[in-house]
């Protein structure tokens, strides 16, 4: 069963690299990486999708602001395998978010809700969290 993993309050100012370390699971539809002010206000929605909605091996990004989310950027690279290990390092910066998977795949996502720091992060979904390292 899925868990999901929240950490509020965080202060993290740009420039900072999140790392998340952990292992797919074997039958994995999608997990969630969420960073922002707060559940409402997400500045980067990391969403890799197996087999999830009719999409299958993309990556949705978006955002959300006040509730409402953004329109979706989709990245048709896909570096992850179900029953892997994994990491995604996400470095923030006043202008974008900057996301390098663990096989070197690299791009970005537009800082839409002008954050100077991030104070919540939630991670769910087929998933299982091993670290998380701010850097």
């Amino acid at each position: 069963m899925p868990l999901e993993i929240y950490l509020q309050e965080m202060n993290v100012p740009p420039g900072v690299c999140i790392k998340v370390k952990g292992d797919i699971l074997p039958d994995a539809e999608l997990f969630r990486i969420n960073i922002g002010k707060d559940e409402l206000n997400i500045g980067l929605h990391f969403n890799p999708r197996f087999n999830y909605l009719g999409d299958y091996n993309t990556i949705v990004c978006n955002s959300r602001k006040e509730g409402q989310w953004g329109k979706e950027q989709r990245e048709k690279v896909f570096p992850f395998v179900p029953g892997t290990k994994v990491e995604v390092f996400i470095t923030f910066n006043e202008g974008h978010f900057k996301l390098r998977m663990h096989d070197g795949y690299e791009f970005t996502f537009p800082n839409r809700l002008n954050l100077k720091k991030l104070d919540y992060l939630s991670m769910y979904g087929d998933f299982n969290v091993e670290k998380v390292d701010f850097e």
